[in-house]
């Protein structure tokens, strides 16, 4: 699946830089929308779990071979956990203690990242905590963070990108028990429903193709919902909220609905945002998410859509999905809907972060970070226990990138000085980064020092990180050194 695609990308990015520009508002990466929405939205099941004797609560999950049918009559070989493709959905309340044994039934090695998590490094699930075929890892934290969407997905070293797109995705839920009752729909499956959003390229045989990528990574044609293209759901409340994950490797979206409705957007990456945002777009780069509470009245059909995004000042965007327009999902609403109750003013009060005492600058190039790629062996960032830092990160390419950190959720202070957008209010741990602009991010690292277990940052385009756009931090008790272990190298 990964046959060329260096040459591919030398290749399309040697284009972008001779400026095509008389391809004008063509796109070279349109999607192939189908002409109805008939196959009904499947919702991830809820993963069975059980609670031991020490009152941890204990999910599994294996990740297995399987076939999928994107397209009538083709069976295409995919990954997915507990089943041929994606994944059941994680859910546990704030102050549990959890685990999850993870066994591996595929032909590689492979790693399961707690896409959003607070939680020690030596559980992360990164490129240091591989499980092998025919094993079985067991990683066990504390939930200790705002009720939010979080995500699971593959992390191993050089191989994320094709992990992902294979098949391996899927929602880790979180509650919170002692927050206030905001008026949200929250009835999973029917009026709280979980919406991954990804997009694919079959070859001539029907098997997934990675190859022939430009400088993001493959921009497939064909897109769907939780696995499925062409979907529909059934809405039997007046209000429906969509947990959207861009679940996909290189494609940003723009989320809307095809008749411009007004959606509120109540929550981002790490939890609800201060108060609902109304709002046309939801913009969501890859491993971003979104909470949006639409209303919809009796007997309509609306089709939930991607319009163009905003991608800064890219060079040109019409070969990085920024003139293409599809439909994603069809919203059939039932004839008869249960009444909702009114989305509260105020969601939430975010704590005040203390005054930052480290600051870090981090440039994002090519396929580096501050002039350096990705290595296993080596410590980028030492951060202090209880430490907290502003981080000012920024694109120096004219092609997109995206900022993802593990274990904490991040606020991002301003954009070249000025205040974000409402959307970007709330706790975040993956930001879209407009080129040439400066995105300062504040963050607290409040516990889990550990000396010889890093966490990464990265661009959260999969083939950047797989190719280097990546480094590592470790946190420490105050005074104290990183030591982290040599890594084996394969």
């Amino acid at each position: 699946m990964r046959a060329s695609r260096a040459a591919a990308a030398v290749a399309a990015a040697a284009l972008v830089v001779a400026g095509l520009s008389a391809c004008g508002g063509v796109s070279v990466s349109p999607v192939d929308v189908p002409e109805t929405f008939d196959a009904p939205l499947p919702v991830p099941p809820l993963a069975p779990s059980h609670v031991g004797a020490d009152g941890t609560r204990t999910f599994r999950l294996t990740a297995q071979e399987g076939t999928t049918r994107f397209v009538p009559g083709v069976d295409t070989p995919t990954w997915g956990f507990d089943g041929d493709l994606l994944g059941p959905t994680l859910r546990a309340s704030r102050g549990e203690q959890v685990a999850v044994e993870v066994r591996n039934t595929l032909p590689e090695a492979t790693s399961v990242h707690w896409h959003g998590m607070h939680l020690p490094a030596a559980m992360d699930g990164g490129p240091h905590q591989p499980v092998e075929p025919g094993a079985t890892w067991r990683p066990t934290w504390r939930i200790d963070q705002p009720a939010a969407t979080l995500w699971y997905h593959p992390h191993p070293h050089g191989r994320t990108e094709e992990h992902v797109y294979r098949g391996l995705a899927g929602f880790f839920l979180l509650d919170d028990p002692a927050a206030a009752d905001v008026g949200l729909p929250d009835e999973y499956g029917v009026d709280d429903v979980p919406v991954v959003v990804q997009d694919r390229k079959l070859d001539a045989d029907g098997d997934l193709d990675l190859s022939g990528g430009g400088e993001l990574g493959v921009l497939g044609s064909l897109v769907t919902a939780n696995g499925v293209r062409g979907a529909y759901l059934e809405a039997t409340t007046q209000r429906v909220r969509l947990r959207l994950l861009n679940g996909s490797t290189a494609r940003t979206y723009a989320f809307g609905f095809a008749d411009d409705r007004e959606v509120l957007q109540v929550a981002s990456d790490g939890g609800l945002l201060p108060e609902p945002v109304p709002t046309t777009r939801v913009q969501l780069s890859p491993g971003e998410r979104a909470e949006v509470v639409v209303t919809v009245a009796q007997g309509e059909r609306v089709r939930l859509r991607s319009y163009p995004p905003d991608l800064g000042r890219v060079v040109a965007g019409y070969a990085m999905g920024a003139n293409d327009t599809f439909d994603v999902l069809e919203l059939r609403a039932a004839q008869d809907l249960a009444p909702s109750p009114p989305v509260a003013a105020t969601l939430t009060t975010l704590e005040p972060l203390p005054e930052a005492t480290v600051t870090r600058t981090f440039d994002l190039q090519g396929r580096q970070i501050n002039g350096r790629r990705m290595d296993m062996d080596r410590v980028d960032a030492t951060v202090e226990k209880g430490a907290t830092e502003l981080w000012e990160v920024r694109n120096l390419d004219l092609f997109p990138h995206n900022f993802h950190v593990h274990d904490v959720q991040f606020r991002v202070l301003d954009i070249d000085g000025e205040a974000p957008p409402p959307a970007l209010a709330g706790a975040k741990d993956t930001v879209y980064l407009e080129p040439r602009r400066t995105y300062r991010l504040v963050m607290r690292f409040e516990d889990h020092a550990d000396p010889t277990t890093p966490y990464m940052f990265h661009c959260h385009l999969l083939l950047h990180e797989d190719e280097g756009l990546m480094g590592q931090l470790v946190v420490v008790e105050p005074g104290g050194t990183a030591s982290p272990a040599p890594h084996h190298h394969p």
